[in-house]
């Protein structure tokens, strides 16, 4: 197997492992405050906490909008995020070899 067929190989397993945690893992998660909110009840400053820009958008709160089914809805939120950022990761690892081959091509050819 040559390198580039086995590194896609590892990129197309570890994304399906973790497709599979985010959406069969995720909707296991506690539903009991996280650290910061905890903090917020236990020092009684909860009350004071605003509203977000982002508080109704598409996956606000875990959730994906319009999917009623509670479980499905947070384990479809984890598989969006999963693959928003295999994307953003993707496109970035894309741009810097760009720019790398671009570098290489410019120092190897010949001055005029």
């Amino acid at each position: 197997m040559s390198r580039r067929s086995s590194i896609t190989v590892f990129v197309v397993l570890g994304l399906g492992v973790a497709l599979a945690f985010a959406f069969f893992v995720s909707p296991l998660a506690s539903s009991e405050p996280d650290g910061l909110e905890r903090v917020a009840i236990d020092q009684g400053f909860q009350g004071q906490a605003a509203t977000h820009a982002m508080a109704g958008g598409p996956l606000a709160d875990y959730s994906v909008t319009g999917v009623d089914n509670g479980w499905l809805s947070t384990g479809l939120s984890g598989v969006i995020g999963v693959v928003l950022c295999f994307l953003i990761g993707a496109a970035l690892v894309l741009a810097i070899r760009a720019i790398r081959s671009r570098r290489r091509s410019d120092t190897s050819a010949p001055a005029g």
